[in-house]
């Protein structure tokens, strides 16, 4: 019996049964499983997939919309990825395709990669930011910040969704009520009884993801940073939006290091809703 063409295999959704395939794809690309995160993703997200016909998946990736349920505003992309065996044969370009058509109208955002670029600008895709990738033993100076942290707790949930929000340019709910199962640590910064900042850090191999990190100011996400690293023994990963020049220089004064360098592309708009100078960091790069 003939092997059916990738060209012509279906595209189906995903579900949480697909983790362990997603994660066997992610190991065969030389990607970490990465399963908790797959698990966050294929719950608040859209896991699109072809299934290879000699067994697991051909290719995979998670959209994550957000804004109101019947008419969002804004997607997100990450996670694409195509088996190497099945590698440079239009797989990810079919899937990404109808991704894209599937979600029509909706604004959509990613973070590429210098290897995923020309495909994404093909799509029609445009560049329209760029975040630099910092991993480290966060050492802060000795002085303590002026700025009060803590641990969040079921009662800031409220005043953390109303601040992502306005921050963030669209509704996160479905994500930020997710982080405190998802993340080791939440801790929101305030000033006066006023929540001024929000961040939490979520546990991927040996780090601590810092995301999201949203923040009044500079000074504020220092704080957050700082109190995070405090209550962990990992080195600290986050992805910084590189116009926050200030921050990106304070973490490299206190032990943290330059590892990569992503494109922040759109489709639709030509810059991501919301206000940047107080947006730091996304949740991850593969759900903005």
């Amino acid at each position: 019996m003939p092997t059916p063409s990738l060209a012509a295999l279906p595209i189906r959704r995903l579900t949480l049964r697909d983790l362990a395939a997603c994660a066997d794809l992610s190991e065969d690309r030389g990607w970490p499983r990465e399963e908790h995160k797959w698990g966050f993703l294929l719950t608040s997200g859209r896991g699109y997939g072809i299934d290879a016909p000699d067994g697991g998946l051909a290719a995979a990736c998670v959209a994550t919309l957000y804004g109101p349920h019947e008419r969002p505003s804004l997607a997100a992309f990450g996670m694409v990825l195509v088996a190497e065996r099945h590698s440079r044969r239009g797989v990810g370009r079919r899937l990404m395709r109808h991704v894209v058509t599937d979600l029509g109208t909706i604004p959509m955002t990613l973070h590429a990669t210098p290897y995923g670029r020309p495909l994404y600008e093909e799509l029609g895709f445009k560049v329209t930011g760029r975040a630099e990738m910092v991993q480290g033993n966060l050492v802060p100076p000795g002085k303590a910040p002026e700025i009060a942290t803590r641990a969040a707790t079921a009662e800031d949930l409220t005043a953390i969704l109303r601040l992502d929000e306005e921050v963030f340019g669209a509704d996160r709910t479905h994500i930020v009520t997710r982080l405190p199962a998802f993340a080791d640590q939440l801790r929101v910064a305030e000033e006066n009884g006023r929540l001024i900042g929000y961040a939490a850090a979520w546990p991927n191999m040996d780090t601590h993801v810092v995301g999201p990190l949203i923040a009044r100011d500079t000074e504020t996400a220092k704080a957050l940073l700082a109190s995070l690293a405090a209550h962990t023994d990992r080195p600290l990963r986050t992805d910084i939006d590189v116009r926050h020049t200030d921050l990106l220089a304070w973490l490299k004064e206190h032990g943290v290091e330059s590892v990569a360098f992503n494109d922040v592309m759109t489709y639709g708009i030509t810059e991501l809703p919301g206000d940047w100078t107080r947006r730091f960091a996304p949740v991850t790069v593969a759900a903005g």
